[in-house]
């Protein structure tokens, strides 16, 4: 049966984006990138908040500008081919290898989960991946650690009112000071 793994870059006192909505306090960094780009790989589908959808959008056709390096445009090809479920009650159509959810997100995951293939069922956004912890449906929390302290923003982890074991797979030190978690939860 496929995992659901939730991975994002949140400062070490917990936020994905700050008070203001920004997340500069992460800037782009070649290791990092490498980490993300191996979990596009390994991801067998893609689900996405609207928002995460909308700024995820970029990658569909940055790989057509030739004065990219070859990481930057090797992680818009798998991102392009990786197939994706965006959950919106806004939009109405979205564009690439995307379809809009059908059903809820238990629903749609379970039906992920039931199907043949290869690869992780990839969630990203704080507000999805919170829905879905709510409901017991994270496998495996992946964070990249910034060394930055923001006051407030939008969490990594949902707020639940109860408690969850997890094991820890891996921790590892990046160059640029990044601390990479991966706990994989304890059923």
């Amino acid at each position: 049966m496929r995992g659901v793994t939730y991975s994002m870059g949140v400062s070490l006192d917990g936020y994905v984006v700050g008070p203001d909505g920004g997340f500069d306090w992460a800037p782009p960094d070649e290791e990092v990138f490498r980490l993300a780009t191996d979990e596009v790989r390994e991801a067998g589908v893609h689900l996405l908040g609207r928002r995460l959808y909308e700024t995820m959008l970029y990658w569909e056709t940055t790989d057509q500008d030739p004065s990219l390096d070859f990481s930057t445009r090797g992680f818009a090809a798998l991102w392009r081919a990786l197939p994706k479920v965006v959950f919106s009650t806004t939009l109405s159509a979205v564009r690439g290898n995307a379809r809009l959810a059908s059903g809820g997100l238990a629903e749609e995951i379970g039906r992920l989960r039931a199907e043949p293939g290869d690869g992780d069922i990839a969630i990203g956004g704080a507000t999805l991946a919170a829905a879905a912890a709510e409901l017991d449906l994270i496998d495996e929390y992946r964070a990249r650690i910034h060394p930055v302290l923001v006051g407030g923003g939008i969490p990594f982890f949902p707020r639940h009112r109860r408690r969850v074991d997890l094991e820890l797979v891996e921790s590892r030190t990046l160059g640029s000071r990044v601390v990479r978690l991966r706990y994989r939860v304890r059923r």
